[in-house]
């Protein structure tokens, strides 16, 4: 199960809705060992695609660099499909390689940039395998 803040949520939601059409990616990092998502870190989708997202290199390395001098790691990895279901794409599945993060999928598909309803689903990805999870969500600061 994910426990995640409604800021943090709405913090997802809001970039996915400002990078539509394209897709939004990002990473939420918490504390190393915790899975508790604290720290909201939105990330330039490279690709710049509708249907594909891409972190850019040189920005996951200072991220990840930067998370090891503070002593976090990637709780969530983010990202929004803009004209389908909010579930893990094949392309997605291929990449997810962080077995601890919870892959948080948030689609614009029914309003686009405009507020209104939208759809959050969590999964855990591990070697190939796909397992959706509950989201909880909290009214708490993290």
């Amino acid at each position: 199960m994910l426990a995640i803040s409604r800021a943090l949520v709405e913090q997802i939601v809001a970039h996915a809705r400002e990078d539509h059409p394209d897709e939004a990616c990002g990473v939420i990092a918490g504390p190393a060992g915790s899975d508790d998502p604290q720290r909201f870190i939105p990330m330039l989708n490279a690709a710049m695609s509708p249907t594909f997202y891409e972190f850019d290199s040189t920005d996951l390395l200072r991220l990840y660099r930067e998370m090891d001098d503070r002593d976090e790691e990637p709780v969530v990895i983010y990202h929004s499909h803009t004209a389908t279901e909010a579930y893990p794409s094949r392309t997605d599945i291929a990449y997810a390689s962080e077995p601890n993060a919870h892959y948080v999928l948030v689609s614009t598909r029914e309003t686009g940039r405009e507020p209104g309803p939208y759809e959050l689903r969590s999964f855990r990805i591990v070697d190939g395998e796909v397992t959706e999870e509950e989201v909880r969500i909290t009214d708490t600061a993290s």
